[in-house]
């Protein structure tokens, strides 16, 4: 990480538009090799109808909780903009 931040900080000036191609093709490399990984898991295989039903609840649970701190927040401004007024 630290070689690539050093090339990065010398190579600023030079324009590389490929770049981004090729830190995309990376990225899915590094997921289709990660999705290997996963499948010849057999345990974690066996466990994946339990592991969707905790995130499911963890994502249910979270988007709730930031629709509720989003509605508190717009409350609390508009309460603001009537006291001004």
């Amino acid at each position: 990480m630290f070689a690539g931040i050093a090339l990065g900080y010398l190579g600023r000036r030079q324009s590389m538009p490929w770049i981004g191609k090729v830190i995309t093709a990376l990225i899915w490399l590094l997921l289709f090799l990660l999705g290997i990984e996963v499948g010849q898991n057999e345990q974690l295989i066996r466990s994946l109808p339990t592991l969707g039903l905790e995130a499911f609840g963890i994502a249910t649970i979270c988007v709730l909780g930031s629709c509720l701190a989003a509605w508190a927040l717009w409350k609390h401004v508009n309460g603001r903009k009537e006291e001004e007024a």
